[in-house]
């Protein structure tokens, strides 16, 4: 499920070349702006959140953080790992798929 709220004054234009790290969500792309996440709808464009978060699959040997190879971007309180086309989150002991 997810539950997305206009963001009204957006005037960067999100794209290929834009700066900011992007991932495909469903039938969309999301960008990390400002510590959150955009993605463009119907003329304008939603700050997104997916709750609830689902968890990811067995990282084996792998832990994310500031040398794992993964881009990370910050995201609210946390930090998401861009990891294979989506993003990781650490939750206790395991990672949420975003």
């Amino acid at each position: 499920m997810s539950t997305c709220t206009i963001h009204a004054e957006h005037t960067h234009t999100h794209g290929p070349d834009c700066g900011h790290a992007r991932v495909t969500h469903d039938d969309h792309v999301d960008y990390f702006h400002d510590g959150h996440v955009h993605h463009e709808h119907a003329g304008h464009w939603d700050e997104c959140e997916v709750t609830p978060h689902a968890v990811a699959e067995d990282h084996g040997d792998h832990t994310h953080g500031p040398d794992c190879g993964h881009e990370a971007v910050e995201h609210g309180d946390h930090v998401d790992y861009v990891h294979d086309g989506h993003r990781h989150a650490p939750h206790g002991d395991h990672y949420d798929e975003h």
